[in-house]
């Protein structure tokens, strides 16, 4: 990383709820709502919007923990905020607090870590693995 990310640095995720990111058992009156990988997706991704400016070529994120309340129904069509804040980093390691809006209330919180990485590192593991486990 250039730089230490700050403790307060935010990153954010918009987007309005599509087709694609409804539950897939949306009949029989059930109403089709965002489903909660999708919103773990777009949350994740507000994490990583807070360190993109900080990576270095050959550097990239993963997720490592993912804690969160999906606590709220958000509709087809629906316009959502997700916004992450770090809370504590050690090196690599960096820590958020996450929520997501609708333009009506609150529907998810948690907390997310994530692990910035080398790709080429992880790219050797991978290839290694793959090897490993084929024919």
């Amino acid at each position: 990383m250039k730089d230490a990310i700050k403790i307060g640095t935010t990153g954010e995720e918009r987007f309005v709820v599509g087709d694609q990111h409804t539950i897939d058992f949306a009949h029989d009156g059930m109403p089709q709502i965002l489903s909660t990988p999708w919103l773990v997706w777009f949350l994740e991704h507000s994490a990583r919007n807070a360190v993109l400016p900080l990576l270095e070529p050959g550097e990239s994120t993963v997720g490592v923990v993912v804690n969160i309340e999906h606590i709220a129904a958000a509709p087809l069509g629906a316009a959502i905020v997700c916004r992450a804040r770090v809370i504590y980093a050690d090196g690599p390691l960096i820590s958020f607090q996450f929520e997501a809006h609708d333009e009506s209330e609150k529907i998810a919180n948690g907390t997310h870590k994530l692990r910035v990485i080398q790709t080429d590192r992880l790219a050797r593991k991978v290839n290694a693995k793959m090897k490993k486990n084929s024919p």
